[in-house]
């Protein structure tokens, strides 16, 4: 994987366009299944048109209708999920998901760098090259991702990790670059 330029505001202002349209079709789909659910598959006998005289039976009742359409409302929401996480796997490929989608796959390889980061600073402090090209590259992957996220609370470790990381890359005599990475050398870790 390469890293890439990505524009700030262009990819802040698609995130929360996709997040929102996201959160408001769950609750529009999720109310949609349900109500369609519920009228396609409620016991009627449970719902009745005429007045209750009694609260006891209409506490009663409610409750019953209620128990019974729990089941509906939520595959209802399971339904609209199932939907909404296809429409955004259909989706992902397209133009306006191209900045989303490449943080999200940028952060996808940060976990399985990290699931094995003890390793290869390990093999890294022996002056593995194959080490050291990962990490320049998860170094390198994380400043870009805190600064589009604006998480800059951990950013003076971070700048710490790459200096040293420099360091002994330049002690090394080595050139390295973050086109260099790719996710086979994390096999032998």
């Amino acid at each position: 994987m390469k890293l890439k330029d990505i524009e700030k505001p262009i990819y802040r202002k698609h995130l929360n366009i996709i997040i929102v349209s996201f959160i408001v079709s769950l609750l529009v789909l999720a109310l949609a299944f349900g109500q369609g659910m519920i009228m396609l598959f409620a016991d009627i006998t449970n719902i009745t048109l005429e007045p209750l005289s009694k609260a006891a039976e209409e506490l009663t009742q409610e409750g019953a209708a209620s128990e019974s359409n729990f089941r509906y409302n939520f595959l209802g929401v399971l339904f609209a999920l199932l939907t909404c996480v296809f429409a955004l796997h259909r989706l992902r490929a397209s133009a306006f998901f191209s900045e989303v989608y490449y943080v999200w796959q940028v952060k996808q390889q940060q976990n399985a760098i990290y699931r094995k980061l003890k390793k290869i600073k390990a093999a890294a402090a022996n002056d593995n090259v194959n080490a050291l090209v990962i990490l320049n590259f998860y170094y390198a992957s994380l400043k870009q991702i805190y600064l589009l996220d604006d998480n800059t609370l951990t950013m003076s470790k971070l700048d710490a990790d790459i200096s040293a990381l420099n360091v002994q890359i330049e002690n090394k005599n080595l050139t390295l670059s973050t086109d260099q990475f790719d996710k086979a050398l994390l096999a032998d870790y």
